[in-house]
């Protein structure tokens, strides 16, 4: 615990006293701290008090420093510029940051945005280094227990709301994604139909309704899910060749069917919902941050 004469010290009095020593002189010093001449000499007055030491001596010359001042002096620059340091905002220069950000989310999404980042970055900061982290489960307690710096994610935190900043770097529609060979490939594709067909989706907690059930609902509609995933990458292995529906962002699911025999189509009319969002979140602890920040904003160049 600090001592009570440090806890009831007004740290203003230490610049006034800075400049004090230097001056020798209080109207110099009150001149140069652009204060009243009478309220520098009752700074002084109260520093004597405070040191137990009268700091300037009055001569025939003029005032002199004491003894203690002398010693006060020499310990008080570099006292006030360390106080300065702590207080000031961390200097971050991207030439020469070498920070290691770790940043989480699933699979499929990494891959949307984080690669483009990273080149961006990297050419203001090469050598600023990443981790991109394995999301288990839901990402918001890894932000939460500074396991991260940047959850990239669709959803919206269950908890710990108020400690989570976020920012919108993409929007799409959501379509289905079926094999080349399934029945609903070409034609028609109603919303009875679609919802008869078995379903497969991606969950990260692998338990729990997906929003399309709630859409489904609407108009008195079920459907059967037969297959879950933890995440994208393997969702063309199980499509191909199968009579299975992924209901997927727009985006993810043109990245998935690139070189396989996969065919995407609209969902049916009375069941578009809204469009999906992503965001990236960030902890109030790095808020204010000025590497965080910076980073913050090439992720505006991210989204194609």
């Amino acid at each position: 615990m600090r001592s009570q004469k440090l806890r009831n010290l007004d740290l203003n009095l230490l610049v006034v006293l800075d400049v004090l020593l230097e001056e020798q002189h209080v109207s110099r010093a009150a001149e140069r701290l652009a204060m009243s001449q009478p309220a520098v000499s009752r700074a002084l007055a109260r520093l004597r008090t405070m040191l137990g030491d009268p700091l300037l001596v009055r001569t025939s010359a003029g005032f002199v420093l004491s003894s203690r001042a002398q010693l006060v002096r020499q310990e008080l620059d570099v006292a006030l510029r360390d106080i300065e340091r702590v207080i000031e905002p961390p200097d971050f220069d991207p030439a020469t940051d070498d920070s290691l950000i770790r940043i989480t989310g699933l699979d499929m999404e990494i891959g949307l945005y984080i690669p483009q980042l990273i080149k961006r970055i990297r050419r203001e900061a090469p050598n600023m280094r990443f981790e991109i982290v394995r999301q288990e489960n839901d990402s918001f307690p890894m932000l939460e227990n500074d396991e991260v710096h940047f959850s990239l994610s669709g959803l919206a935190p269950l908890s710990a709301q108020h400690s989570l900043h976020r920012r919108q770097i993409d929007e799409m529609d959501v379509v289905c994604l079926m094999a080349e060979s399934h029945p609903l490939a070409q034609g028609n594709l109603t919303m009875e139909a679609y919802a008869a067909q078995p379903h497969g989706l991606v969950s990260i907690t692998g338990h729990g309704p997906g929003s399309m059930e709630h859409v489904l609902a609407q108009h008195k509609l079920t459907r059967t899910v037969a297959l879950r995933l933890a995440g994208f990458t393997s969702v063309a292995d199980f499509l191909e060749g199968s009579t299975l529906i992924f209901t997927l962002p727009a985006r993810i699911a043109e990245k998935i069917a690139i070189g396989r025999k996969l065919c995407i189509r609209r969902l049916p009319e009375p069941l578009v919902a809204e469009r999906v969002k992503f965001f990236i979140y960030w902890h109030q602890r790095y808020h204010h941050d000025p590497k965080i920040r910076w980073i913050r904003e090439h992720f505006h160049h991210v989204a194609t």
